[in-house]
């Protein structure tokens, strides 16, 4: 038979008019870090070298994923692994999880309080869709990520909590104090993207005993109860001297009302392969459970039974987190130690020393100043766009995290770039900022 000729669809697909998207889709901001990213993947594919420190994610090529979960993906595919998993995850991930808790966080949950999902991002909006109504206050720092988008998704009350440099850009007990009365749902990442900072010990126990204290008081009542979404998948990656801590193990009545999120998209350099996870109270870990089971965003089977492996393997896990940590910190320390040398030199720039994450938080201010080409930098994507034309480095400004102020800040992502790069990098800003006047 003859192939029939095609119907061109081209036009009317492309028409677009007012009303077609609900509200909510029509008032959802588009990510501006995607927006850089696609920026400097314009540039990357046209030929030219950046040194490319916008995503918050790894270059294979710098850290592949650990052997043995690349091993057993292959394996669990070969053996036919391939069809539905249960929606709440399979029962030997989901186990792997409890046992990986118990060994290197201390914290001894059943099974029925673990959820495996797509990723951490499904997580996130779970706790969201069942936890919060309409209307309800989410209390959450600034900067941080996402968290005002999930907020109009729901049509929640975001109570923002500008956070300063002097705190590492952390929240405080006194910051959330005001908010917490009349909050629903605060949520805390450490370490944080993007700043690269930890929440201390100390710190964190505070806010956790005024969680308490707030929910006792609730059940006094008989209102509705304030819970804490942790998201740590970040902490395997604590550099240096910082010290990761958790709310149960600091103030075990926390175990009520903290919901963890995390997985190995981050410890393990695995973002794309998709497998994250909730721990929490078992019964809104059940909602959540409900809520994505319609929704549809498990991670994928094969993947699932080779995490299991991966966790369930203390020594391998120990052994890349060693190789792994070094790298990150050997970038961290390139990038932090190049900036501080140029604050010394009197060049318009400050940092925050690197606690975690992959992320360090740089201030480039040269704001004022003029180009070569006679161009005054007035605003912070004015520097942006300045540092990549000028230096070819790729850096993302805290206005993607939610900070209105043109202050200066960006995240500086080294998951991407090699230790080479960095260092070949950092002297061409220095070079640019020098010849600004």
């Amino acid at each position: 038979m003859p192939t029939p000729t095609p119907l061109d669809l081209t036009a009317l697909a492309k028409q677009t008019a007012p009303g077609r998207a609900s509200d909510m889709a029509d008032g959802l901001v588009a990510s501006e870090i995607l927006r850089i990213a696609a920026e400097i993947r314009g540039l990357i594919t046209s030929g030219t070298a950046i040194c490319n420190l916008t995503v918050g994610d790894f270059d294979p090529k710098q850290f592949p994923i650990p052997d043995r979960l690349r091993t057993e993906i292959t394996k669990a595919l070969e053996g036919g692994e391939t069809n539905y998993p249960p929606s709440d995850g399979i029962p030997q991930l989901r186990q792997a999880v409890q046992r990986y808790y118990e060994r290197e966080l201390g914290l001894k949950y059943p099974v029925e309080s673990v959820l495996i999902a797509g990723g951490a991002r499904p997580l996130i909006y779970a706790i969201y869709r069942a936890i919060v109504n309409a209307g309800d206050r989410v209390v959450y720092p600034l900067p941080s990520w996402n968290n005002v988008h999930y907020i109009h998704m729901l049509g929640a009350t975001g109570v923002p909590l500008p956070c300063t440099p002097e705190n590492r850009f952390l929240p405080t007990l006194e910051d959330l104090r005001a908010a917490l009365p009349t909050a629903r749902l605060v949520c805390l990442n450490s370490p944080l993207n993007p700043t690269g900072t930890a929440i201390a010990p100390d710190v964190l126990r505070g806010i956790c005993d005024a969680i308490v204290a707030e929910n006792q008081q609730r059940d006094e009542r008989g209102a509705r109860g304030v819970f804490l979404m942790y998201d740590h998948i970040y902490w395997p990656l604590c550099v240096g001297e910082t010290q990761h801590a958790t709310p149960p193990e600091l103030v075990p009545e926390m175990a009520r009302y903290t919901i963890f999120v995390d997985g190995i998209s981050k410890a393990f350099a695995a973002t794309g392969v998709r497998v994250g996870w909730s721990v929490g109270p078992a019964d809104v870990i059940g909602k959540m459970s409900a809520i994505l089971g319609h929704v549809g965003a498990w991670a994928p089977r094969a993947e699932q039974f080779a995490s299991a492996a991966l966790l369930d393997d203390s020594a391998g896990c120990a052994a890349y987190n060693t190789k792994f940590i070094a790298g990150i910190q050997s970038r961290l320390d390139a990038c932090y130690q190049s900036l501080n040398e140029m604050k010394k030199q009197g060049l318009p720039v400050d940092v925050i020393a690197p606690m975690g994450a992959i992320y360090l938080s740089a201030r480039i201010h040269p704001f004022g100043k003029k180009t070569p080409d006679g161009k005054v930098l007035k605003t912070n994507e004015d520097v942006r766009s300045w540092i990549l034309s000028s230096s070819q480095i790729g850096v993302v400004p805290f206005q993607a995290f939610g900070v209105p102020d043109e202050s200066g800040w960006f995240r500086l992502s080294v998951g991407a770039a090699s230790e080479e790069q960095i260092l070949a990098a950092m002297p061409r800003l220095q070079t640019a900022l020098q010849a600004l006047s």
